[in-house]
């Protein structure tokens, strides 16, 4: 039996607004939205890498593909008045930690006045009936503690890039509270949530200084890789894991309203919270001669430990990890390898999508 969020029996037909289709993320959720026969539109910047999942599995195939800034609200406007979405997710983003050292402005800029534009074009034009911001697990003012943290936990970020996100977080509770109260639902018919992953992981991820992306273009070119955190410790999945909840997530809005509104944690099992070294370790024993590692300590600020309580996913939307650490490194070397090997990675790309969605 499937889920109601992740069946083709409520996507199809449904309009559905993407910002940052043109991400890894974005790539994915286009083709999963697609795959149920929802009526996508894309909004995005061209992607930002080269090569780009979105430009080899060929994901503007079959939607309304369109190029625009989310800092430009008149285009926004614009843009939902043409389309008048019933769902939309937001995913555009600049979602790099050290870019956003290197460029604090262009990050807020992006995170914040992006999500802003959005949430107060749907305000003014309306017929939205469920909403889902993506930021991030970082948004939390992360303590190192042991335990998990949990969705009313104090907000914080250290680093520009998750302290843009905590703004969004705020961003939505004042927007939730002023023009889209539950208490006035019948009023304006929209219900808004915040959705926070940890990293994700999965095959098309080319961007630079991320953790898999790196180790896979190292070793492909025969070189060792750079570590600059082998200790760090984070809450590692399938990009598809937090896509599902983002799906189950606005299917009960739109279909049960504010009671499903809030913030919303996607986070993996426990046994899969493990280090970057021990991720390496693990990711070296799938790959042919791998050249090893060296350890270079960075002078910009991560976290060390952060770990999410997922417990109200679980308890309320049913939803549920599917795939084991292993499982999720298999499936994205397997991707980078049919990659390299010249294959058709549309077809490759919906072949993984599938059996994720068929796995119990």
């Amino acid at each position: 039996m499937e889920t109601m969020g992740l069946s083709r029996a409520f996507w199809e037909g449904k309009r559905v607004l993407l910002t940052g289709h043109t991400g890894f993320k974005g790539s994915w959720l286009t083709l999963w939205l697609q795959s149920m026969g929802a009526q996508v539109t894309g909004f995005a910047l061209d992607p930002a890498t080269e090569p780009s999942l979105f430009a080899l599995a060929r994901v503007a195939e079959g939607i309304d593909d369109r190029r625009g800034d989310v800092r430009d609200l008149g285009v926004l406007l614009e843009l939902l008045a043409e389309v008048q979405p019933e769902i939309v997710l937001h995913l555009a983003a600049q979602p790099l930690v050290r870019e956003s050292y290197r460029d604090p402005l262009g990050t807020y800029s992006s995170n914040v006045m992006g999500t802003l534009n959005l949430l107060e074009a749907i305000r003014q034009v309306g017929g939205v009936r469920a909403c889902v911001l993506v930021t991030t697990d970082k948004v939390y003012a992360n303590r190192e503690w042991l335990w998990p943290y949990r969705e009313d936990e104090a907000l914080g970020g250290h680093d520009p890039y998750s302290s843009s996100k905590a703004c969004c977080e705020i961003l939505a509770q004042s927007y939730g509270a002023s023009f889209f109260n539950p208490q006035q639902y019948a009023e304006h018919g929209l219900a808004l949530a915040t959705a926070r992953a940890g990293n994700v992981l999965g095959g098309g991820d080319f961007s630079a200084e991320r953790l898999i992306p790196d180790v896979l273009k190292a070793w492909s070119a025969d070189e060792p890789v750079t570590l600059r955190y082998p200790k760090a410790v984070r809450p590692w999945q399938h990009a598809l894991e937090p896509l599902a909840g983002y799906l189950q997530l606005a299917a009960a809005l739109y279909e049960q309203g504010p009671v499903f509104a809030g913030a919303w944690n996607f986070g993996p099992d426990d046994a899969d919270m493990c280090s970057v070294g021990e991720v390496i370790a693990s990711l070296a024993s799938q790959w042919p001669q791998a050249p090893g590692l060296r350890v270079e300590p960075s002078d910009m600020h991560e976290a060390g430990l952060l770990r999410l309580d997922s417990s109200r996913a679980r308890q309320l939307l049913g939803w549920q990890p599917r795939w084991s650490l292993q499982q999720c490194l298999e499936q994205t070397v397997g991707w980078h390898m049919a990659w390299q090997a010249g294959k058709d990675m549309r077809a490759v790309t919906l072949y993984q999508l599938n059996l994720y969605k068929d796995w119990s």
